[in-house]
């Protein structure tokens, strides 16, 4: 009986096969031609564009269950990567993966979802009753700042659920998505899924990762003022006399400009819902805005006159920027390089490219799981209620590699974030300085 030959594709072959139209992957070896998959992939295109060409394994693993290898065989070239070989930290890192879903710990819910959705529909009770029922000022900027809070432990709703099932079916988490994400703050999850997904591939990359790119009111690199080219958006983020005044002055605003963060989400999700771009479940997005835009100006309505209007509004947003600030310190004063993210150093980027925020057990419900920001990237369909129980072992895996493993406090990572700022801040202002600004970068700057 006669035994087919292997047929084997070089990683310079591979490469070639990186752009729309034409997009091959490699997993645990074994060649793959996603082309036509790519637009119905379910964590977007985004993803696939930016790892095409290359092995992608620890991505793979990060983000599909076990069930989803059996859908791999439709896509096979038949070749495979020729000298393939596994870093010894992606051999841990799978290997950790491993024994986590063998102990079960990616479906160990603990009922957090239902606490929260609880949670949720006892502080929209309470808001409701306090703009309605009472005529205290003070109740109504109480009310306001619970309902500020209401949007965080929603938004951590709509966030696990767009990273796992938090429901017992996919129906009903998709209903979750919507009701958590835009019935109740305004907020599109098609358009967080778009921008989320192409974070967690590009983390921390200043022209793939869209959670970094923020001009013209904020820059963490110097990198910024060339005005280069943002892949995601597919436009150049042009670094003009107004951003430079603005980031000039960033370690002064950002605060300030956290605290009406929200209006920029808006505006996005109404961007994308009614763009050209493919937008999943639009119809469904779309009612649900319309429900956010019908109960939120109503209960502001219902306020007796338009000074606490005002007042209603600007205390939500302000509770709410709490977890915005929380999103900058997680990313901000983290490590950043240049360029598309390499499926190779899948566990090193992750570790370069994120920082935790240290806090007591009894907190981890306010931060909604993401203080362990590392641990998340690295299993991002982990159940936030075991986030912390794996902690110890991804100290142990980077401390093994030499890899960095930062958690600091609240305070601690607010100073890091303002003093990433401050710096680029001083550069925008001098940038007749070049010497000073490379030298900024090579400290600064990794990958």
């Amino acid at each position: 009986m006669e035994v087919e030959m292997k047929k084997y594709i070089t990683p310079e072959e591979l490469r070639k096969h990186n752009k729309e139209g034409d997009l091959w992957i490699s997993i645990q070896g074994k060649v793959y031609n996603v082309t036509d998959w790519a637009k119905e992939h379910p964590g977007g295109e985004v993803p696939i564009l930016n790892l095409a060409g290359q092995d992608v394994t620890d991505a793979f693993i990060a983000y599909h269950p076990g069930t989803a290898w059996k859908y791999l065989d439709k896509f096979f070239t038949g070749y495979y990567l020729k000298d393939f070989k596994v870093s010894e930290v992606s051999r841990d890192y799978r290997k950790l993966v491993s024994e986590f879903s063998k102990l079960g710990l990616f479906e160990k819910k603990e009922h957090v979802t239902l606490f929260t959705l609880s949670s949720v529909a006892v502080m929209f009770g309470i808001v409701l009753y306090g703009v309605l029922r009472c005529t205290s000022v003070w109740a109504h900027l109480g009310s306001a700042m619970l309902l500020g809070l209401l949007w965080m432990q929603s938004t951590y709703v709509g966030h696990d659920s767009g990273h796992y099932e938090v429901m017992s079916s996919r129906g009903y988490n998709k209903l979750a998505q919507i009701l958590c994400g835009n019935c109740m703050t305004g907020i599109s999850i098609a358009w967080w899924k778009w921008t989320h997904n192409a974070h967690h591939i590009a983390c921390n990359s200043l022209d793939y990762d869209p959670d970094l790119q923020h001009i013209p009111v904020f820059a963490v690199s110097s990198r910024f003022f060339s005005s280069m080219q943002s892949y995601f958006y597919g436009r150049q983020l042009k670094f003009d006399t107004l951003s430079r005044l603005l980031v000039s002055y960033q370690h002064w605003t950002f605060y300030p400009v956290l605290c009406f963060a929200r209006v920029n989400l808006y505006l996005q999700t109404i961007l994308l819902l009614f763009s050209r771009r493919k937008v999943p479940d639009r119809a469904f997005n779309i009612m649900g805005i319309l429900v956010f835009w019908t109960w939120f100006p109503l209960l502001i309505s219902c306020l007796p006159n338009w000074s606490e209007r005002v007042m209603f509004v600007l205390a939500s947003f302000c509770v709410c920027s709490i977890q915005h600030l929380q999103f900058c310190l997680n990313h901000f004063a983290a490590n950043v390089y240049m360029g598309p993210p390499n499926g190779n150093d899948w566990f090193e980027k992750q570790t370069a490219g994120t920082l935790d925020i240290s806090c007591s057990t009894w907190m981890d419900w306010f931060f909604g799981g993401l203080q362990f920001q590392l641990e998340h990237h690295l299993f991002p369909r982990m159940p936030r209620a075991q986030l912390r129980k794996v902690s110890p072992l991804v100290i142990d895996l980077c401390k093994k590699h030499n890899l960095p493993y930062r958690s600091l406090s609240f305070l601690e990572a607010n100073k890091w974030t303002l003093r990433t700022l401050r710096t680029a801040a001083l550069q925008a202002r001098d940038l007749t300085n070049p010497a000073q600004n490379l030298l900024w970068e090579a400290f600064n700057t990794h990958g």
